[in-house]
């Protein structure tokens, strides 16, 4: 999706109005390290460092698109329990998002809790009762969605199977609907048919196999089972998401469209489904087309998968993807301090070592290069802050540098050795150091530990600080002089 189409949407979906119905989960993830198996049983050992809690399945729904500019209100069941209570709290905290949630004294909250270390779970428990809603919970649901859907662009169904779309649910969201709004629905039931006339189906591949008995592999047998899905149901469209083989888009009576994916670095793919129909939905809702609504739900589900947990994505973080996807390798390289320290964070959380070095790198020579290549061999990932050009010509003095900011992290970047550029402005990095916590940070073996900026508060975290070798013979201002003889020589 280019920058001026995203803008375009973006603009149309602020305050769009969207109603989200469906099946309400507290995701807890925890983290640790393991350094250790149990002595009581051949299992790791989690030493547990932090916590989060957020809203998922179809309160994740409802962060995305709120996060995403748009209005949501959002309809589905929690328990007398203390996770109900979480819930609660968690989406008072939501802001744009309007909770209307009905008890059920008779089901727990859905909890799904994750334990996680070096960016892998190591196991889910799950806390939930799958029960069909009835009686005189189900009619308030049902009265609830009449109430709450005045207005809204697009019912969003997500049916995780726990209990909360019944067939009179769907029947009031498509009474609801009358007034204009289109129904698409994220199901993981086998049957289709049991939606009737909605607007889209939107499962991923397994879902689509499961629902069609079907191969879903190439494009070919993906257009086979968008068909048979279709003569399944009564959906206008089904829309098929296949990771980074990208979307597939089955409308009756038109040929299948195939919207391919970019390879992105996945993280953590809990919840992408959630962005991607918060991001679709939302899109519909403001009137877009649906090739820029697809378009729109592939760009935030590829931001998604790039963080941790059920996260929800923001316009500028897809305006920056934009931008980085029509970027060369190289250029994507080049990190404000910001982005620098989000990359960071998703690096570590995968459980990767980050080390940082710095520099004027003004005329890259071979000594540079083997430096580079050693700081790269003490990480999993090398940070390469970078003297901006002012900062250079305080270091160094009146016709320094010789190569501009722009060329010299090009430059550096297009190494294989350098993960990341971040230019900074001050004479030192330490802002840069204290932003990414590096664990190893690399200077050169011309320095002692003690000249080294950084090097105190590096090792206070629990960091190291490395000396590389200095390959002899080479520096920028040797080729410098060497550069001006010459000239004086010829003139």
């Amino acid at each position: 999706m280019d920058l001026s189409a995203l803008q375009q949407v973006l603009a149309a979906v602020s305050g769009a109005r969207v109603v989200c119905v469906g099946d309400l989960m507290v995701d807890r993830f925890v983290y640790g390290e393991v350094t250790r198996v149990s002595p009581e049983a051949p299992i790791p050992v989690l030493a547990r460092t932090r916590e989060l809690v957020m809203l998922g399945a179809a309160g994740n729904v409802a962060r995305n698109v709120a996060a995403l500019g748009g209005s949501v209100a959002l309809v589905g069941l929690i328990g007398g329990d203390a996770e109900g209570h979480e819930a609660l709290r968690l989406v008072g905290g939501e802001s744009g998002v309007e909770g209307f949630l009905v008890n059920d004294p008779d089901r727990p909250t859905t909890l799904k809790t994750r334990f996680v270390s070096g960016g892998q779970q190591l196991l889910r428990v799950d806390l939930e009762e799958s029960k069909p809603a009835g009686g005189e919970v189900e009619q308030r649901l049902v009265r609830t969605i009449r109430d709450v859907a005045k207005g809204a662009g697009v019912i969003l169904i997500s049916d995780y199977g726990k209990g909360v779309v019944t067939p009179a649910v769907i029947a009031a969201c498509h009474a609801a609907s009358k007034d204009g709004a289109q129904v698409i629905v994220d199901s993981k039931a086998r049957s289709f048919a049991r939606y009737g006339e909605v607007d889209i189906i939107k499962p991923n591949a397994a879902e689509l196999a499961y629902a069609t008995d079907m191969p879903v592999s190439t494009d070919a047998e993906i257009e086979a089972a968008l068909a048979k899905a279709l003569e399944l149901c009564e959906a206008r469209a089904v829309l098929v998401t296949r990771a980074a083989k990208g979307i597939s888009l089955g409308v009756r009576g038109e040929p299948v469209r195939h919207f391919p994916g970019v390879p992105k670095e996945v993280f953590d793919a809990s919840g992408a489904g959630d962005t991607t129909l918060a991001a679709l939905g939302l899109a519909l809702a403001a009137r877009a087309p649906m090739e820029a609504a697809v378009q729109f739900a592939q760009l935030a589900s590829g931001v998604a998968v790039g963080k941790i947990g059920t996260a929800t994505v923001s316009p500028e973080e897809l305006v920056e993807a934009a931008l980085t996807a029509h970027m060369a390798p190289a250029e994507a390289k080049i990190a404000t301090p910001q982005r620098m320290a989000e990359e960071v964070a998703r690096w570590r959380a995968k459980g990767l070592k980050v080390g940082f070095t710095n520099g004027c790198f003004d005329i890259l020579h071979r000594g540079h290069v083997a430096y580079l290549n050693q700081a790269r061999a003490w990480c999993d990932r090398l940070v390469v802050g970078l003297n901006s050009d002012a900062s250079v010509r305080a270091l160094k003095g009146d016709g320094r540098p010789v190569n501009d900011l722009e060329s010299r992290a090009l430059v550096l970047a297009g190494l294989g050795a350098v993960d990341l550029v971040a230019p900074f402005d001050e004479e030192t990095p330490i802002k840069l150091i204290e932003l990414a916590r590096p664990d190893v940070l690399i200077k050169g073996a011309d320095y002692t530990e003690e000249q080294v900026v950084g090097a105190r508060e590096v090792r206070g975290w629990g960091g190291e600080v490395k000396l590389a070798p200095i390959v002899e013979g080479f520096s920028t201002t040797a080729a410098i002089a060497k550069l001006s003889n010459k000239e004086t020589a010829g003139s």
